[in-house]
């Protein structure tokens, strides 16, 4: 009787699989040459190239890591216009982020040995806040990892809602990562004088610029732009745990609703 129990859930599994995969082999229309899925492919292929020249050429490296990052605004563009929104894209989009973002830390871990455990613990955390959010979401019938109820977290409602939010943090956080990258190759302090674009700022800036102005002239430009970006991207990593946590308040209540069904079959 057990072993006729596990045979019939087998095949309820395999079932919607081999049926998926059929239809996908007789479908018209090919989902994997869907505009935003070529988009998608094109940003696997310029990351791979920025790690290509990661070690010897930052100007390159980098130029092709920003092209790639900036495509990830316009396939979801693309997908919402041409009505080519899918699951695929949706995955690959967020796999080549997740890919993307972890190769870089792990160049850094050997450009700052000394934070290399904090390297990993970013890539850790990346990778599992939205594993673990995506499955989630699947699991309850959502139709995108990106839909999320102002009830189960309002921090991730307005993270995902509003594109301009998700855009500023996520360039913010991979220009954080880039600037710590090329900190290694653009060494040479910026040695300006600040004085006359200080008296082009609005007075309230005037006067905490002129607190910095013995400063800045000392760092370099990748400098500065790191500790401009660095807020965000550390607000990004707090948003991963809220994610990470959310998610698992989900799957726990999930796990719930089922242990009380299996409780009230046996009575």
């Amino acid at each position: 009787m057990a072993r006729s129990t596990r045979t019939s859930r087998a095949a309820d599994v395999s079932g919607p699989s081999d049926v998926a995969t059929q239809k996908a082999n007789e479908a018209q229309e090919n989902i994997f040459l869907f505009v935003p899925n070529l988009i998608g492919y094109a940003r696997v292929v310029l990351a791979a190239l920025s790690l290509y020249y990661m070690k010897g050429n930052p100007k390159v490296c980098t130029l092709l890591y920003g092209v790639s990052c900036l495509l990830d605004a316009f396939d979801g563009m693309a997908a919402r216009a041409l009505g080519q929104s899918t699951k695929f894209g949706a995955v690959l989009d967020m796999v080549t982020d997740r890919c993307t973002t972890s190769c870089l830390l792990c160049f850094l871990s050997a450009s700052y040995p000394r934070a290399a455990i904090l390297f990993q613990g970013l890539i850790t955390l990346d990778f599992s806040s939205h594993y673990i959010h995506m499955y989630s979401s699947l699991l309850t019938g959502s139709a995108s990892h990106k839909i999320v109820d102002s009830d189960v977290s309002r921090i991730l409602w307005y993270y995902y809602n509003d594109s301009r939010t998700l855009f500023m943090f996520c360039a913010g956080n991979e220009l954080f990562f880039v600037c710590l990258y090329l900190m290694d190759f653009y060494k040479q302090p910026l040695g300006i004088r600040l004085e006359p674009i200080i008296l082009l700022l609005p007075k309230f800036l005037q006067d905490w610029i002129w607190l910095l102005q013995d400063a800045i002239p000392s760092l370099s430009w990748p400098q500065i732009l790191g500790f401009i970006t660095f807020p965000i991207c550390a607000a990004k990593q707090v948003i991963n745990c809220v994610q990470f946590w959310k998610a698992a308040k989900v799957l726990a209540g999930v796990d719930l609703v089922e242990r009380e069904k299996a409780r009230q079959k046996k009575h």
